[in-house]
């Protein structure tokens, strides 16, 4: 019998008369892809759509809503809706079927990879909370879902990447992604039921660009003067020490008084990015020491009890400097900025490559890089760059406005050995933290 076309009533299907050797369909007129198939002893309500990827259709779906007299055709027409929009949205129909009962969700894949890789390994707190702020935010209404489900369905993670872009901008979403694929790779090693193939393969990834924000030497007078008259002498000092050092900022941010070392003359960073095995000590040059001593005075005079641990103190909860963003009205370039102006001073001034790897604590590209003992150089060659730079940064201050080799270099005088090889070797007392509490 050939299909038929007409509006679905419980009334016109009861009237329908069951098939005899074929079974036959009636498709309503009202909701394309609903229709009722009949057979010999029963009616079945049905939905039909195609499935479709890449611009091409795969197949054609078809899901079983019930039988007529177990639902009502009101019923089953809602069902069929709800099904023909996610076989649209490219969801496999049955899939939940084939997914294994206790097969890991994104909450638990996420959560194993937080405490089992990131924690484990020493990861900082901020890379966790970037993690997390992706997981739980961005991939919320995912989480107690199978994973499986992306692998079998990479479409879904292309479509998220392209809403993630719009809402949120191209570069969170990269990093969403990032993370995803990062968390479903791990889960993939002890849940081998995954499908292999990572579903961030599907996403069309948004173009990033590095931002060139960095200042050269000439730039740094107009810089220098704007960090003179910011009022809080506690970020006068992050912020020039930041430039001083190239580091990042969050390292600075978390810096400890007893992880200063005025006798060896470095600051020892134990978390880096990268996790504790990445821990390295910044050489300090002398104009930098000068800026450490300056702060930890300011500190006890504001904040005394922060003071005692924190080398750039505030009232926090944390006890230390927690935002480190200004107005760019006011300062103009800091954090990122400033460690990319190091970067660009130190090539100016002719530093190698390597020995700026080293100073800014970068992986080592190559082989034979890697044979390098740091601890080696730190007290020779990487102290005199460190200084080298600092110089360039001396000579640029003294252009200001004000004379700041004056205002800021000769206050909290210190007497430090003119030799880039350590006090000791002159015969000269170092400075000790007994010399701080004078």
């Amino acid at each position: 019998m050939a299909d038929q076309r007409q509006i679905l009533t419980d009334k016109c299907i009861a009237r329908l008369s069951f098939a005899g050797e074929k079974q036959y369909k009636v498709r309503d007129s009202e909701l394309p892809g609903f229709f009722v198939l009949v057979g010999k002893r029963r009616k079945s309500f049905m939905a039909q759509g195609e499935f479709w990827r890449d611009g091409a259709r795969e197949f054609t779906a078809q899901v079983k809503l019930g039988d007529f007299g177990d639902i009502s055709t009101r019923e089953a027409r809602g069902k069929a809706k709800h099904a023909l929009g996610s076989i649209a949205r490219g969801r496999r129909p049955g899939e939940e079927i084939k997914i294994k009962r206790g097969s890991i969700t994104l909450r638990q894949a996420w959560e194993r990879y937080r405490d089992a890789h990131m924690i484990r390994k020493g990861r900082s707190a901020g890379t966790i909370e970037n993690y997390r702020d992706h997981m739980e935010r961005l991939f919320e209404h995912w989480l107690d879902k199978p994973l499986a489900r992306l692998g079998r369905q990479p479409k879904l993670v292309a479509e998220r990447h392209d809403q993630i872009t719009k809402e949120n901008g191209a570069y969170i979403a990269n990093g969403a992604m990032r993370s995803l694929r990062a968390v479903y790779n791990h889960a993939r090693k002890t849940n081998r039921d995954l499908p292999p193939e990572n579903p961030t393969l599907a996403v069309d990834w948004n173009q990033e660009e590095r931002r060139n924000s960095g200042m050269g030497a000439a730039d740094l007078p107009a810089w220098l003067e704007e960090l003179r008259l910011l009022e809080n002498p506690i970020r006068r000092e992050f912020h020039l020490l930041t430039l001083l050092s190239g580091s990042r900022p969050t390292a600075l941010k978390n810096a400890r008084i007893e992880r200063v070392d005025l006798r060896m003359r470095v600051l020892h960073i134990p978390k880096p990015k990268g996790g504790e095995e990445r821990a390295f000590d910044v050489p300090l040059s002398r104009a930098m020491i000068r800026c450490i001593i300056r702060a930890i005075r300011i500190g006890r005079m504001l904040y005394p009890d922060q003071a005692n641990e924190w080398l750039f103190p505030a009232d926090s909860e944390s006890g230390h400097l927690i935002e480190h963003k200004e107005e760019r009205g006011v300062l103009y370039k800091w954090g990122n900025d400033l460690r990319q102006s190091y970067r660009t001073i130190a090539q100016s001034v002719g530093v190698s490559k390597l020995d700026i790897h080293l100073l800014m604590n970068h992986s080592l590209p190559g082989v034979n890089e890697g044979y390098i003992t740091r601890d080696k150089l730190l007290n020779d060659l990487l102290r005199k760059q460190q200084e080298r730079i600092s110089a360039v940064i001396l000579k640029q201050a003294a252009k200001a406005k004000e004379d700041l080799t004056t205002h800021w270099l000769k206050s909290s005088r210190i007497d430090l050995p003119l030799s880039d090889t350590g006090a000791q070797s002159h015969g000269e007392k170092p400075v000790g933290p007994q010399e701080l509490a004078a």
